[in-house]
C-alpha cells in the first residue's frame, strides 16, 4: 500500500506537500548534486520556517548553513537563535550561541539571547549574559536594556535594577519611551513604587505600556486606590487608548478597595470599547464583582459570557469562596466537570479550601480522590491546600501524611504545616517544624511567623515568642503587622501580664488595629480585668460598631462582676445599635449528611433519645467528680444556670454523635463560636468514659480529647 507524503499546514490552512515549500535537497536523498542555496535562498527558508515553527524544519536549514559555511554571518546566526527559541528550544539557543565566533555576534545576537533567558524565568542567566557582552566591548543598545530589565524585575532585588539603570543613563537612553516602561516595570515589580513613581513623573514621553506599566505596578503592590486614579488619568488622555491590560488593571483595583460604582462605570467603558469578547477582561469583571459581594451581578455575567475557560470558573468559584458561599463553591467544580471543563490546579485548591470552611470533611476526601486521578497529586499549590483542608477537618494525621507526601516544599506548604499543628494546639511540633524549615533552607514569610507567634501564643511560651518576634526584621527582614502583634499581645494576655501587653501596645510603631485590642479584651476576660478590658472594648466600639462579639464579651465580664445593670446597658446598646449577636450552634457530619444544634434544640427526629443520652452522661460525669461551672451560664439565673450548661449546642451534638457513629468510631463537632470552660471539661469526661477521640473545632482552634486530656493543656 502506498503510504502518503506528509502535510504540513501553513497560515493559509490549505494543506501542501514539503517540497513546494522546502527545496527537494532538504527532502530527496538521490536528488543529483544539487547546487548549494544562495544566502537569499537560506534567508527564504527561514522566513517560512519562523511561520510554521516545525524544529526538524529549522534543524534541517541549520545544517544547510553549516554546510554553506554561513554560520559566520550574523544575520543567519540571529535568525537561527530567534527561531529555535519560538520553537521552545532555548537550551538548543544556548548551544547554538556559545559554539558561534565571537565575530559572528553582533549586540542583536546578544540582546536575543539574553530576551529568551529572561522569557524563560532564568533572570540570573539573562543578567550574566549582559556582563558577558559588556566584557566583549559590544555596547547594549535600548533594545538590550529592555529586555535585561525585566530579568532584574524577576529577581525582585531593586539593586540589580538600580544597576542597570545607572548604564541606562551612562549610555543616553533614559529618555527611550521603551526603557523608561521597562524602568517603571522594574522597580514596581521590586515593591519600589516610589521610584517607579519618580521614573514615570520624570519620563517626557509616555505610551499605553507606561501608563499601563504604572497601574499594574500599583495594583501588584496593593495601592488600589492610586491605580484607579491613574487608570482616571489614562481616560483623560485623548491620545492613549486604553487596552485589555488597562480595563483588567482597573477593574481589579476596584474589586479589591470595594468601589463597586467606579467598576460599573469600567464596565460600561469596556462594552464601549467593545473588549466583551475578551477573556482576559471578562474574568476581571467577574472577579471585580464577586469582591465588590455583587454576587447577583457576578452569576448573571457568568451565565451571560458565552464561552467560559478554566480561568472564568476559577474566579466565578473563588467569588463564592469569598463571599462565604462554601457549599456553592463545591457544587461549582461538579458543574464544570459535567460541562466537560477539565479543572487545573486552581479549581482543586479552591474547591478544597471551600470544604476546609465548612469542615466537609467528605467532600474533601472525595476532591481528593479526584485530584489523584488528574495527576495533580505534586502540585505544592494542592498539597498546601490538602494539609489546610485535613487539618481544619479536625485529621491532624491526614495533614501530616499530606505534607509528607510533597516534594519540593515551598514555603506555603510548610506554613500551612505549622499553621496545622498551632490550630490543633500542638505548640511544640510547630516550633520543631519551623526550626526543620529553616535547616532545609526554606525561608519563612509573613504568614509562617504569625501561625509560629501563635503556637507560642496558646502554649505560654512566651520567652520564644518575644525572640521569634524579635527576629522578625533583624534576621528575616520581615517588618511585624497587625497580626503578629495581635499574637503578641495574645501571647502576655494568656500569660496573665495584663499590664505588660498594654505597654507593648502603646509601644508599637503602628496604630492598633481591632485584632490587637481584641487580643487585649480576651486576655482581660479570661482574667477578670474590667477596668482594662472596658479601655480595649471602647476602642474596638469605634474600630468595629458592628461587631456583637465585643459587646457580648464585655457584658459578660459584667456579669460575672455581679454588676447586672452595666451588663444590661452593654446589650441595650446593642439593641439601639440594630446589632444582634449570632446564635451558637453546632454541628457533626454523619454519613454525608450535617446535623445542626442549637442551644435547647428538640427539633431533631432523635430529641427524646438525645435528651436522654444526655441525662446518662450527666450522671456518668458526676461520679466521675464533675461539678458544674456556673459562671459560663451567662443568661441564666438561680437553678436554671447549671441546667442551661446541659442544653449547650455542643453537648447536643455531642450525644447525638454518640447515638449514632460506631463505636470507637472518631466523634468530630464543629462550633461557630468559642466553647465555654464547662462543656470543655464535660468532653474531656466524655472522652475518657466512652473511651473516644472527640475533636471540637470552635472559632479560635480544636481541641482534641483522649483518655480525659485535651490537646490544649487546658492553656486556651
Amino acid at each position: 500500500m502506498k503510504v502518503p507524503s506528509p502535510l504540513i499546514p501553513i497560515k493559509s490552512h490549505v494543506a501542501i506537500h514539503p517540497s513546494s515549500v522546502f527545496p527537494k535537497f532538504l527532502h530527496t536523498p538521490h536528488y543529483k548534486t544539487p547546487s548549494p542555496p544562495t544566502p537569499v535562498q537560506l534567508n527564504d527558508l527561514l522566513n517560512t520556517a519562523s511561520q510554521t515553527r516545525n524544529i526538524r524544519h529549522v534543524a534541517q536549514i541549520h545544517a544547510q548553513i553549516i554546510t554553506n559555511g554561513c554560520t559566520s554571518l550574523p544575520p543567519f546566526l540571529n535568525r537561527l537563535l530567534s527561531l529555535y527559541a519560538k520553537c521552545g528550544q532555548v537550551d538548543q539557543s544556548v548551544a547554538l550561541f556559545s559554539h558561534a565566533s565571537d565575530g559572528s555576534k553582533n549586540v542583536v545576537t546578544w540582546t536575543s539571547l539574553i530576551s529568551q533567558q529572561s522569557h524563560s524565568n532564568k533572570p540570573f542567566k539573562a543578567l550574566t549574559l549582559f556582563n558577558q557582552m559588556r566584557r566583549t566591548g559590544i555596547y547594549p543598545n535600548h533594545f538590550t536594556f529592555s529586555a535585561v530589565l525585566p530579568a532584574c524585575a524577576e529577581t525582585t532585588v531593586s539593586s540589580h535594577g538600580e544597576q542597570i539603570h545607572c548604564l541606562v543613563i551612562k549610555h543616553g537612553f533614559e529618555f527611550d519611551i521603551f526603557v523608561g516602561s521597562a524602568l517603571v516595570d522594574m522597580y514596581a515589580k521590586c515593591s519600589r513604587m516610589d521610584a517607579a513613581e519618580k521614573m514615570f513623573d520624570e519620563m517626557p514621553e509616555r505610551n499605553l505600556v507606561t501608563w499601563n506599566s504604572m497601574v499594574v505596578g500599583l495594583l501588584q503592590n496593593k495601592f488600589f486606590d492610586r491605580a484607579v486614579l491613574v487608570f482616571s488619568e489614562v481616560l483623560k488622555r485623548d491620545s492613549i487608548v486604553p487596552d485589555e491590560v488597562t480595563f483588567s488593571s482597573a477593574l481589579s483595583a476596584c474589586g479589591n478597595n470595594g468601589s463597586s460604582e467606579f467598576g460599573r462605570q469600567v464596565h460600561g467603558l469596556v462594552v464601549k470599547s467593545n473588549l466583551m469578547t475578551s477573556s482576559y477582561v471578562k474574568n476581571s469583571l467577574l472577579d471585580m464583582y464577586c469582591k465588590c459581594g455583587s454576587l447577583d451581578d457576578a452569576l448573571r455575567q457568568f451565565q451571560t459570557s458565552g464561552v467560559r475557560d478554566v480561568v472564568t470558573w476559577n474566579v466565578m468559584m473563588m467569588g463564592f469562596v469569598h463571599n462565604d458561599k462554601f457549599e456553592e463553591a463545591c457544587h461549582y467544580l461538579s458543574f464544570m466537570r459535567s460541562e466537560d471543563m477539565i479543572p487545573d490546579e486552581v479549581s482543586f485548591s479552591t474547591a478544597l479550601h471551600a470544604t476546609a470552611s465548612i469542615s466537609a470533611m467528605s467532600q474533601g476526601t472525595s476532591i481528593h480522590n479526584q485530584i489523584l486521578k488528574s495527576g495533580f497529586a505534586n502540585s505544592n499549590c494542592i498539597g498546601s491546600a490538602l494539609i489546610m483542608m485535613y487539618a481544619k477537618c479536625g485529621s491532624l494525621t491526614d495533614a501530616t501524611r499530606a505534607f509528607e507526601e510533597i516534594e519540593g516544599r515551598t514555603v506555603v506548604c510548610w506554613s500551612a504545616m505549622i499553621t496545622a499543628f498551632q490550630q490543633h494546639g500542638r505548640a511544640d511540633q510547630a516550633i520543631e517544624m519551623f526550626e526543620d524549615m529553616l535547616a532545609e533552607g526554606t525561608k519563612p514569610d509573613y504568614i509562617t511567623l504569625v501561625s509560629l507567634l501563635s503556637a507560642c501564643s496558646h502554649a505560654g511560651r512566651v520567652d520564644e515568642g518575644y525572640l521569634y518576634f524579635n527576629s522578625m526584621s533583624k534576621i528575616y527582614g520581615i517588618n511585624p503587622g497587625h497580626e503578629h502583634y495581635a499574637c503578641m499581645v495574645d501571647l502576655l494576655g494568656r500569660a496573665g501580664r495584663l499590664d505588660e501587653a498594654k505597654k507593648f501596645i502603646e509601644s508599637m510603631p503602628i496604630k492598633a488595629d481591632s485584632t490587637v485590642w481584641g487580643a487585649l479584651l480576651g486576655a482581660c476576660s479570661n482574667h477578670r480585668n474590667l477596668e482594662m478590658g472596658r479601655e480595649a472594648a471602647d476602642r474596638l466600639f469605634e474600630l468595629q460598631p458592628d461587631n456583637p462579639g465585643n459587646y457580648v464579651l464585655l457584658s459578660n465580664m459584667y456579669s460575672h462582676e455581679g454588676r447586672l445593670k452595666e451588663a444590661d446597658e452593654v446589650r441595650r446598646l446593642m439593641s439601639v445599635n440594630g446589632i444582634k449577636k449570632e446564635p451558637g450552634c453546632s454541628w457533626v457530619d454523619i454519613k454525608s449528611t450535617t446535623f445542626v444544634f442549637t442551644s435547647h434544640d428538640r427539633s431533631h427526629a432523635m430529641t427524646r433519645e438525645i435528651y436522654e443520652m444526655l441525662g446518662q452522661l450527666e450522671e456518668l460525669v458526676k461520679r466521675k467528680g464533675y461539678i458544674p461551672q456556673v459562671q459560663f451560664a451567662v443568661n441564666s439565673i438561680g437553678e436554671y444556670k447549671e441546667r442551661n450548661l446541659w442544653h449547650h449546642s455542643e453537648r447536643l451534638a455531642l450525644v447525638f454523635a454518640l447515638l449514632t457513629l460506631p463505636n470507637g468510631a472518631p466523634v468530630r463537632i464543629k462550633k461557630n463560636l468559642r466553647t465555654c470552660g464547662d462543656c470543655h471539661t464535660v468532653m474531656k469526661f466524655a472522652s475518657d468514659i466512652y473511651k473516644r477521640e472527640i475533636v471540637v473545632r470552635d472559632v479560635n482552634r480544636f481541641h482534641r480529647f483522649t483518655d480525659g486530656q485535651c490537646s490544649c493543656g487546658d492553656y486556651w
